[in-house]
């Protein structure tokens, strides 16, 4: 063999052999960063830098919860978010929640996804620090029409580790209608919960069923009823409702109502109910004279308990009186506000002494959608904004949300996903009279949560985006092709403060509810599970730019 060829031999091991000594001494380090790279293929940049989950600011926990016992919560749990929607009053305003961010620099938004899924997810509560309550199976999607469900789960807040899950029903072999749920802790820790025609105690510590019973459909057959509407007056009495699906239609979730009313089918009328909180005996019950598809709200009407709601057609004002045990109608206190073209109205909102209703709570091609406010002592004194202008030719409103309300700073929020948009409105509170503070490009069918003090008050909006940018809206909301993230706004004018990824979407109508130490929980219904999201001032760079 030739002297260069022993070389080249001789050169050609020992390269071998260098790379076996680096693999060895530097195989480990290599390994997991491969392995890390790998596991981070399909996480969102908000994902891979929060690179793990989100405890929030945990010394701020104390405080945000000494801040809510401050707050009056007859009927509910004590907690930052211990009602579907904040209160009775369904204000959507959460005064002691905290936003980590900077008001007038750069943010960065962090998000971590539940270490378990829950699948058709709908709304999120939580107890106690550290405490977190889930319903979810009742939201069927293109991949599971028929989703087993409801159920109610507790998980760990910053990790959404499963600790128990409780279901109370199985479509497929009861063979119920079941539309969205939602979730209220009541003040000895349980929860009541009501689905179908049934409603049930939960132990909140354990998941324990602890008592059911039947509720009266009213008008509509027993298969076409879902006492979704569960709202607790001072005195602790459970005021339940139901949505009624259009006789005929046999499809599941809420949106049954609004595909089978689409078609032409009607839908029977809604019931009232009041139940024993402890017992769960009905106390009472009042035949509504239409249906009822948004919730009701329960205010302080001087020395009355109230009951406002939107129908089809018209508001109205009800009575639950705790003496005597009974519902009763206020005769005096009934109108009908819509606009001819528009189509039903959503849940109310009080600012003070006006009541104010979001219409077009369902489908309209002919008509804008409007806020409309309506004074508690003369339902004669009515004002109506229209934010978005008149619909435009090949337009359509849909505005399924209730309006968000902010009585300390004298503001509403009206969210039409139809047309896009979103709307901050002024009222003045002696006379009613409305005028627009904003109107913000924003896409969203879910509710516009206030959070922090009232001279820092952030809204909260989602904001979907199109799959395929030119599909109409209707047909994209439909098929769930689309994305959606969460933004955080000044609420006085609309300005965004800092927006997340955009993720799977939101469940419709669900809700973005704050958490503890800073933290939003964002339900994907069609996703796996919910995100954990947390805003931080966005750190400087190694440059200090």
């Amino acid at each position: 063999m030739k002297k260069s060829a022993i070389i080249k031999l001789v050169a050609a091991a020992v390269v071998v052999l260098i790379l076996v000594v680096a693999y060895r001494l530097f195989g480990t380090v290599v390994e997991p960063k491969i392995e890390r790279r790998i596991a981070e293929v399909g996480l969102t940049p908000n994902q891979i830098a929060a690179h793990g989950p989100l405890s929030g600011e945990v010394s701020l926990y104390a405080q945000e919860w000494a801040c809510q016992q401050q707050i009056p919560t007859p009927g509910y749990y004590s907690s930052l978010n211990g009602a579907e929607i904040s209160d009775s009053e369904r204000s959507g305003l959460f005064p002691c929640a905290s936003f980590l961010g900077s008001r007038d620099g750069p943010n960065s938004v962090y998000a971590w996804r539940s270490a378990d899924d829950y699948p058709g997810i709908s709304y999120i509560n939580n107890r106690k620090p550290g405490e977190l309550y889930i319903v979810g199976g009742e939201y069927p999607t293109l991949d599971d029409p028929n989703m087993v469900g409801p159920f109610v789960a507790k998980a760990d807040a910053t990790t959404g580790k499963q600790i128990w899950r409780t279901y109370l029903d199985n479509l497929n072999a009861s063979g119920h209608w079941i539309g969205n749920a939602n979730l209220n802790i009541l003040p000895n820790g349980n929860i009541a919960f009501a689905w179908s025609h049934f409603i049930a105690l939960i132990d909140g510590d354990t998941g324990l069923i602890l008592k059911t019973n039947s509720l009266p459909p009213g008008d509509a057959p027993i298969e076409d009823v879902n006492f979704k509407h569960l709202t607790i007056a001072p005195d602790g009495t459970l005021i339940l409702k139901d949505q009624t699906r259009p006789v005929g239609c046999t499809l599941q979730g809420t949106m049954a109502i609004i595909k089978c009313a689409a078609e032409g089918m009607k839908q029977p009328n809604s019931v009232l109910v009041a139940v024993d909180p402890q017992t769960l005996d009905v106390l009472d019950s009042l035949r509504l004279p239409e249906p009822a598809p948004s919730p009701h709200i329960i205010a302080p009407y001087h020395d009355k308990i109230a009951i406002y709601m939107g129908m089809i057609n018209r508001v109205a004002r009800y009575f639950w009186d705790p003496v005597t045990k009974k519902l009763s109608t206020d005769e005096s206190w009934m109108i009908q506000p819509l606009a001819e073209g528009q189509n039903a109205m959503t849940a109310p909102a009080m600012v003070g002494d006006w009541v104010a209703i979001q219409t077009n709570g369902l489908f309209s091609d002919k008509k804008a959608s409007s806020i409309v406010v309506i004074h508690q002592d003369d339902a004669s004194r009515v004002h109506t904004i229209f934010p978005f202008g008149e619909l435009k030719k090949g337009e359509w409103s849909f505005a399924p949300p209730k309006n968000g309300a902010d009585l300390e700073n004298g503001m509403i929020y009206s969210a039409d996903m139809g047309v896009r948009k979103v709307a901050g409105i002024q009222i003045d509170q002696t006379t009613g009279k409305l005028k627009v503070a904003f109107v913000l490009n924003d896409t969203t069918t879910t509710f516009q949560p206030l959070i922090g003090p009232k001279d820092k008050r952030v809204l909260l909006l989602t904001n979907m985006k199109l799959n395929v940018e030119k599909e109409p809206i209707k047909a994209a909301l439909f098929t769930e092709n689309y994305k959606e993230q969460l933004t955080w706004r000044e609420a006085a004018t609309g300005k965004i403060l800092a927006e997340s990824d955009f993720f799977e979407p939101l469940s419709i109508n669900g809700l973005t509810p704050p958490g503890f130490g800073g933290r939003i929980y964002f339900p994907t219904a069609v996703g796996r599970g919910f995100y954990v999201l947390q805003v931080m001032p966005k750190p400087l760079s190694s440059s200090g730019k």
